[in-house]
């Protein structure tokens, strides 16, 4: 079996979800563990439990990313040169759920902030250390949504395509360093994510879902394997070159039939 190639990684958004699932795969690994999420309680809870459990090291930070003096902390403990961080997980993420015109502004804002500039922002903080060595990695946890036009959903879709984008493009830039940037594709997934955001499950798709599991196993496989993109489940891997290829007019159109009958 091979060896998983990082021994420190931060992990954002880790008290739930895909975020707790990237935690424990990691512990199982031997990774030692930066835990990032706005509920210490929760943190503190699977901090002790993994430590126990697979005899890792766990810092809690306990930050609301949204904050700027609270990303800024995430920022300085990435560019600790006395404890590198060898793979980030840019997990984080939030929706809200509602026609864009009639949402409040300031939600719109966060969603934005926490899905695509907190990635930039911690991605740009730990690259120069890991282009430095010579190794390192990052996972961005992205959607499949990033290809689609989303009613109800305008800002998370739009978030998530800035995201794909930056990551498959830092892939090409920083890949003949040794740095490895892996952009995960997530299907629908039960995670605690929809009903967060006020999104009823049976509005949605009836389609596979994944698990946090499976989500978070291939995001790391695929980074350890030095693969830029994975689309866990093979329903999902089957319709995301099929939405790439088509017309936009045939997406809008399909889109627009799905979102319908979701509203009736």
């Amino acid at each position: 079996m091979r060896r998983f190639p990082y021994g420190s990684a931060m992990v954002t958004g880790a008290s739930s979800g895909i975020g707790e699932a990237f935690a424990r795969l990691l512990a199982q690994e031997g990774v030692d563990l930066v835990l990032v999420a706005r509920r210490g309680d929760l943190l503190k809870q699977l901090a002790s439990e993994l430590e126990s459990a697979h005899g890792v090291s766990v810092e809690v930070l306990r930050l609301d990313l949204t904050d700027e003096r609270e990303v800024l902390a995430a920022e300085r403990r990435l560019t600790d040169p006395e404890r590198p961080v060898e793979l980030l997980v840019n997990n984080a993420g939030s929706s809200g759920s509602g026609y864009f015109a009639e949402l409040p502004a300031e939600r719109e804002l966060h969603t934005a902030i926490l899905n695509a500039v907190v990635p930039l922002r911690l991605s740009h903080a730990c690259l120069p250390g890991m282009i430095a060595r010579g190794a390192g990695g990052i996972v961005n946890v992205s959607s499949l949504v990033a290809v689609l036009p989303k009613p109800r959903s305008a800002t998370y879709a739009a978030s998530k395509a800035f995201l794909s984008s930056l990551s498959e493009t830092l892939a090409m830039e920083v890949g003949r360093h040794g740095v490895h940037v892996t952009t995960v594709h997530t299907g629908l997934t039960r995670s605690g994510f929809h009903a967060a955001a006020g999104v009823p499950t049976e509005a949605l798709p009836r389609m596979k879902w994944l698990t946090a599991d499976q989500v978070a196993r291939a995001g790391l496989d695929a980074v350890a394997a030095g693969r830029p993109s994975t689309v866990p489940g093979l329903a999902y891997r089957i319709r995301l070159p099929l939405m790439r290829a088509m017309p936009r007019s045939v997406v809008r159109a399909i889109t627009r039939r799905v979102h319908e009958k979701g509203r009736s």
